[in-house]
């Protein structure tokens, strides 16, 4: 077993079965990854101006792609992630047009955050949120030939933005070209189970892990496991908003909405800043799919991140 070492001077921002790996390794090898923020773009000074002007083209920012000796089609590439370590700041922001309540958004929005080793500190209304990372985009290169951004999840993985692939989990991926060609990054801080405002806490982080290939496993989409507890945040329970209806994507929307009347109400908070803490904290779930015409959508805040 080798350590190699991908730093952040090259990023990949595209999918292409066709690009010369940066790095070649062998099964069970571990990479330690040094990754850029999601867009490559923004720092702990960067302004509301800065994100408003972004360019659009360099998101997602990700380190890669490592070629693995021996992983064929059909195989499956198998990740452990290993260790995660953040670098001090990080940023949520929102935009009109974009995210679950896209429409309701009006003007661009960039929160930082200030992270202290296990604590993400909001920095309004003493709001704490535990550091639990997770590289959002997870993935290997595309069966296809050509070029394709990052933005929507695929058949390769991609921007899964899955919270649960935090240290200590283990995933697995299909593999669709010789090699593999895996890449990894816009990494969290934290997220809510949804993303609903289209970011978590955005950070540059350190990534470790260990990949190997699985002849013995076939799978069309990604899969993983990982260690309960399922969050930090689970100590001293939650507060649930639900809403019902016939379109599950229209009941998140109004659950999330009315989350956010509630996270004013009783902690004073701003739209901009509730709706970036949802997506931040806030965990989506199907409550109920079965009693037609309704169903229920439950969005669900811990309140251990409130400390006063």
């Amino acid at each position: 077993m080798t350590v190699h070492h991908l730093d952040d001077t090259v990023t990949q921002p595209f999918w292409d079965n066709s690009v010369e790996p940066r790095l070649v390794i062998d099964p069970g090898d571990i990479v330690v990854f040094d990754c850029v923020e999601a867009t490559g773009q923004l720092t702990r000074d960067s302004t509301v101006a800065d994100y408003a002007n972004l360019d659009r083209s360099l998101i997602h920012a990700l380190n890669g792609s490592v070629h693995v000796n021996g992983a064929d089609p059909g195989d499956a590439l198998e990740v452990e992630i290993l260790d995660m370590q953040h670098k001090g700041w990080g940023w949520t922001g929102h935009k009109p047009g974009f995210g679950l309540l896209a429409d309701d958004c009006k003007e661009h929005y960039l929160h930082h955050w200030r992270l202290d080793g296990d604590e993400c500190h909001f920095g309004v209304a003493d709001i704490v949120v535990p550091f639990e990372p997770m590289p959002g985009c997870v993935g290997v290169a595309p069966k296809e030939a050509g070029r394709f951004d990052t933005i929507p999840p695929r058949a390769n993985g991609g921007n899964v933005d899955i919270r649960d692939l935090t240290t200590g989990s283990t995933f697995w991926l299909p593999i669709l070209v010789p090699g593999a060609l895996f890449s990894t990054g816009d990494c969290h801080a934290a997220q809510g189970q949804g993303e609903v405002c289209g970011t978590g806490i955005e950070c540059p982080m350190t990534v470790t892990m260990k990949i190997g290939v699985r002849s013995d496993l076939q799978i069309t989409e990604l899969q993983y496991c990982r260690k309960s507890p399922v969050s930090k945040t689970d100590t001293v329970g939650y507060h649930g908003t639900t809403a019902h209806g016939p379109d599950l994507y229209k009941n998140a929307q109004n659950a999330i909405r009315y989350m956010i009347e509630w996270l004013a109400d009783r902690h004073g908070l701003g739209w901009e800043q509730a709706y970036a803490l949802c997506s931040v904290a806030a965990n989506l779930q199907i409550s109920e799919i079965v009693d037609a015409p309704n169903w229920v959508v439950s969005a669900q805040m811990p309140l251990s991140i409130f400390r006063s």
